[in-house]
């Protein structure tokens, strides 16, 4: 029998090969993703409208990186996943080979050398590697048998920590620490034994004075006391924490109101749109608003799950987990710092703080999971 007298005799509306395929299937986009990203956007700028002091500027400047941003992921969707494990190695040496430049070709800013500037186009380096990072663990442990052994952990870790290295002492440890963890998730991913784990818990703990004494800097040090104590410097160090805790605090369960903040609008909060914004909605909009923002959140986190359970590849598989964790690392880390839980080290709220190269390397990150998605259903009909 031909294949095409196969078809003819199944049943109708039953052909799964033959049914016409939708837009958002022809464009490799996840719809359901998509949504909650578009709902998260908007969000995002009516909050980033308050917390910029009504800046309309502020708010256009963030809505040019979003369509960037949303240009990239789909751009990245309808890659082959074949194609994106053989640029895997490839984009972790280029991106090795930018951090190795910094030093002698980065400009400061800040007070420190982060940045590269090519052909009049200022960007971050480190940025590259959270998503290099774990393609390039992923490629490296799907060609192994999983769980790893001994050896091939070894060298996953050395891919993970060359960069991860290199970008703290920048120093820039909040993108050390995404960037270890990306790589990181994707070990335990893999099936990583709870011996080794307990043996890397161990290793840190024996390795926390020598790290505090002679690798952290004293601003470093500084957040850390800060954060056991704020109100020993309330002027000073423990300022950020303080307001932010005041701010949280002073929404209740409905807040102030849109644009109705005080802490925020008499400059009593710094960095109210970046990295405190949080603070900012928690004031305005209350605890209400924060669960509104966290169930969006949550909702990416389980849809970017689903797709990683689903991809049809170990390759797949390992670098979306990595993608979502990562992105639950972004906003557990910026929560709890802003809340007073953990110390200051500079990462944003994602979708919701402003920010450039950071958003277009996170969408990226979910163009990523919409190929594997796309993937699954291609190998599906």
């Amino acid at each position: 029998m031909k294949y095409g007298d196969y078809v003819r005799q199944m049943p109708a509306g039953t052909n799964e090969l033959s049914r016409r395929r939708g837009v958002f299937e022809r464009l490799h986009i996840d719809w359901i993703l998509l949504g909650l990203l578009m709902a998260l956007t908007a969000f995002g700028l009516i909050v980033l409208y308050s917390a910029s002091d009504h800046s309309l500027p502020t708010v256009f400047k963030q809505g040019r990186f979003f369509l960037i941003a949303y240009c990239s992921m789909l751009v990245i969707a309808q890659l082959d996943l074949e194609r994106i494990k053989r640029f895997a190695p490839w984009a972790y040496l280029g991106g090795l080979t930018l951090l190795l430049l910094v030093p002698v070709m980065g400009t400061i800013a800040k007070g420190a050398k982060r940045w590269l500037s090519i052909g009049g186009f200022q960007f971050q380096p480190s940025e590259v590697m959270k998503l290099a990072v774990p393609m390039a663990v992923a490629w490296y442990l799907a060609a192994r048998i999983l769980p790893p052994r001994l050896k091939h952990i070894v060298l996953a870790l050395a891919i993970i920590f060359m960069p991860t290295l290199l970008v703290a002492a920048q120093p820039d440890l909040g993108t050390a620490i995404l960037i270890a963890a990306a790589g990181s998730f994707v070990l335990l991913l893999a099936g990583l034994s709870w011996r080794y784990i307990a043996a890397a818990v161990a290793a840190l703990a024996a390795a926390a004075y020598p790290l505090w004494e002679y690798v952290l800097h004293d601003y470093q040090r500084k957040r850390i006391l800060t954060l056991l104590n704020p109100e020993e410097d309330k002027l000073g160090a423990g300022w950020n924490i303080i307001q932010s805790k005041t701010a949280i605090g002073s929404g209740g369960f409905y807040g102030k109101g849109w644009l109705q903040g005080t802490q925020s609008h008499l400059d009593f909060l710094p960095e109210g749109h970046t990295d405190f914004i949080i603070a900012v909605l928690s004031e305005e909009w209350g605890l209400r608003g924060v669960l509104f923002l966290l169930t969006l959140y949550l909702a990416i986190i389980v849809r970017g799950m689903w797709i990683a359970v689903h991809a049809q590849h170990c390759f797949g598989r390992l670098l979306a987990g990595s993608m979502v964790l990562t992105f639950f690392v972004y906003v557990f880390v910026n929560m709890g710092m802003v809340s007073g839980l953990l110390p200051v080290v500079g990462v944003p709220l994602p979708l919701i703080s402003q920010g450039g190269t950071a958003l277009v390397v996170l969408f990226a990150g979910f163009g990523l999971l919409m190929a594997i998605a796309s993937e699954k259903r291609i190998l599906s009909q």
